[in-house]
């Protein structure tokens, strides 16, 4: 076990914030995280800065340190928000815990590919059907079983028929296609990690099933490139309610995705109250 004191740390915020959908709270101020083929979970008293993680100190460094950016400073981001901009501030305020994940690419294209015309809840539900149904068995610390997201080569095994018994419809032949897209290189996720955000995004539309918006989140949940601002039809409304003169993204260069997430978070529960 691993206790850290952070702060603009929430992982009851990270888990609702939309990027992640391997993330799911098991008790009490209690979430579990599966990633990279591990199981974690991570406790967080409500309005606590001290997070508990439950590996060793070799697991937390090699994987979570780096996988919840825990080396960045929120604090400055949300610092460079000016006071006037009311909306932003109370949207950074709201959403203070949130962290940019550093997600794997691959899993980051399925799970994006999936989300489009869907809800939060429903795309976990689709994410875990092919993990359990494609993905190596596995059991966690407490020897509870639970299933890695399937590699590019498992996945491509599936017919777009199977598939649509995981209720993924529509998607079901994004899926195969953008599968065999890979597996034969034709864009290659690993270099993708050495290209800028423009080059890496016209990569990604490459694939079948990725249009702009998916392009724009696979880009900033897995490959950390923070200049990402996926728009969906939500954001949408809110800039052109809000920033009726254009948003200013120059002001947020280097990390428009950080603020991006502050937007979405706010206007998910929000405007649900």
């Amino acid at each position: 076990m691993i206790t850290i004191t952070k702060e603009n740390f929430d992982i009851e915020q990270i888990c609702h914030s939309g990027q992640c959908f391997r993330m799911e709270k098991v008790e009490e101020n209690t979430y579990s995280v599966i990633a990279y083929g591990k199981y974690i979970e991570v406790t967080q008293e409500k309005g606590s800065n001290e997070i508990t993680f439950s590996c060793d100190e070799e697991e937390f460094e090699t994987i979570w340190k780096e996988y919840f950016d825990l080396d960045s400073d929120y604090s400055a981001y949300i610092a460079a928000i000016p006071k006037e901009d009311m909306y932003l501030t109370n949207a950074a305020k709201f959403g203070a815990g949130i962290r940019i994940l550093r997600q794997e690419p691959w899993e980051m294209v399925i799970s994006f590919i999936i989300s489009q015309q869907n809800n939060i809840k429903r795309i976990r539900k689709c994410v875990e059907t092919i993990c359990q149904k494609y993905g190596e068995k596995k059991r966690n610390f407490k020897g509870e079983v639970y299933y890695d997201f399937p590699t590019v080569e498992q996945l491509s095994l599936a017919t777009e028929e199977e598939l649509r018994a995981c209720n993924l419809g529509y998607r079901s032949k994004y899926l195969v296609k953008t599968s065999e897209s890979i597996l034969r290189k034709e864009v290659d996720l690993t270099a993708l990690l050495s290209l800028t955000f423009e080059e890496a995004k016209k990569e990604l539309l490459k694939l079948t099933g990725v249009g702009v918006k998916v392009a724009d989140c696979i880009c900033l949940f897995g490959l950390h490139h923070m200049d990402g601002f996926p728009i969906d039809t939500h954001i949408k409304q809110v800039l052109e309610a809000e920033y009726k003169d254009g948003f200013p993204f120059e002001r947020y260069k280097g990390f428009a995705g950080v603020i991006q997430q502050y937007i979405f978070y706010y206007d998910l529960l929000v405007s649900k109250e």
